[in-house]
């Protein structure tokens, strides 16, 4: 049976693999939907999304349209005569573009849906403490992550994931999943069951904000330790230390929960180290051992080195807020 004509839909990294995994298993690719080129940086640099990249050395068909309204572009679509539309962390399709092919068209999303609909579910799965996450296919409808599903494929998590370590891991295992949503879909073999949405709650994911990057000291060791791993390496959980005079914002990417408070009678926030790799910060219960980080305006790196150029770090304490 001749494998379906396919156009594809994606931006970041994320969304690589599946249309790498798709040309592998020789499915025709008529074209390639990405976001448009945009400047970046103090030189406003034009850069160009993963994905873009990655058809270029396919040498694929690439349209990068501004509106997906626009008629110029639907017409384009319908000219290209897929059979099936594919979208990986893209934008939110109109029905007049998710209605054209004749085997429909289905995402990829980082989660078990119904639970983390949403932007970010792979960040919220591990702030949330779950202990299990995965990837979904489901045939694209009219609202936001609620189509029926496809295929779900389920990881566990370790108590060391991050949002970097669980984002490529699902990134491999979506990659699998969206071809075996392709063969099921174009052999007739595969049809959507609506989402199972247990006592009608669901967990969102919502995007990330600079707000859900502030660590709270007076939380729980365990709670900021989930936050940290959860935004790591992106965008980072943040805090600021400051001496009474200097403040100085800081953004921690790799720490240790410990449970025991070595230090009663500290306030949350307060720093215990002996200048060299001891970094502790004491939490509402417990404490977090900081073992990476960065300072404003510095690379990161590991809290040896930071210690060994940061004077009287003794006298500093982190904030329990930002300004």
């Amino acid at each position: 049976m001749k494998k379906p004509k396919i156009i594809y839909m994606g931006t970041p990294e994320f969304a690589v693999s599946p249309l790498r995994a798709l040309i592998e298993n020789g499915f025709e690719i008529a074209g390639v939907v990405t976001v448009p080129d945009k400047p970046s940086g103090r030189g406003l640099k034009i850069n160009e999304s993963e994905v873009k990249k990655f058809a270029i050395s396919q040498g694929l068909k690439i349209m990068q349209p501004v509106r997906l309204r626009d008629e110029s572009f639907i017409n384009q679509l319908k000219e290209l005569n897929a059979d099936m539309f594919i979208v990986v962390a893209f934008r939110m399709l109109p029905e007049i573009v998710w209605s054209i092919p004749p085997m429909g068209t289905f995402n990829l999303h980082a989660s078990l849906l119904p639970c983390y609909r949403g932007a970010a579910p792979i960040n919220w799965a591990i702030i949330n403490g779950e202990k299990e996450s995965g990837v979904t296919t489901f045939l694209i409808n009219g609202q936001i992550d609620t189509g029926n599903i496809l295929l779900q494929e389920r990881y566990t998590l370790n108590s060391a994931e991050t949002a970097g370590t669980l984002h490529d891991r699902l990134m491999e295992m979506g990659a699998g999943l969206v071809v075996k949503t392709a063969e099921g879909l174009s052999k007739g073999t595969l049809a959507g069951k609506p989402q199972d949405i247990p006592d009608g709650k669901i967990i969102p994911a919502p995007k990330i904000t600079r707000e859900t990057c502030i660590i709270n000291w007076e939380d729980t060791a365990e709670h900021i330790d989930r936050l940290i791993r959860g935004l790591s390496p992106y965008p980072g959980a943040i805090s600021e230390i400051s001496d009474g005079n200097k403040k100085i914002m800081m953004k921690i990417f790799e720490a240790q929960a410990e449970s025991e408070d070595p230090e009663p009678g500290m306030a949350p926030g307060c720093i215990t180290t002996d200048g060299k790799t001891l970094f502790r910060v004491k939490c509402g219960k417990g404490s977090i051992k900081i073992t990476c980080l960065q300072a404003a305006g510095k690379r990161r790196m590991a809290v040896k080195d930071f210690l060994s150029g940061f004077r009287n770090m003794g006298n500093f304490s982190f904030s329990k807020t930002i300004i």
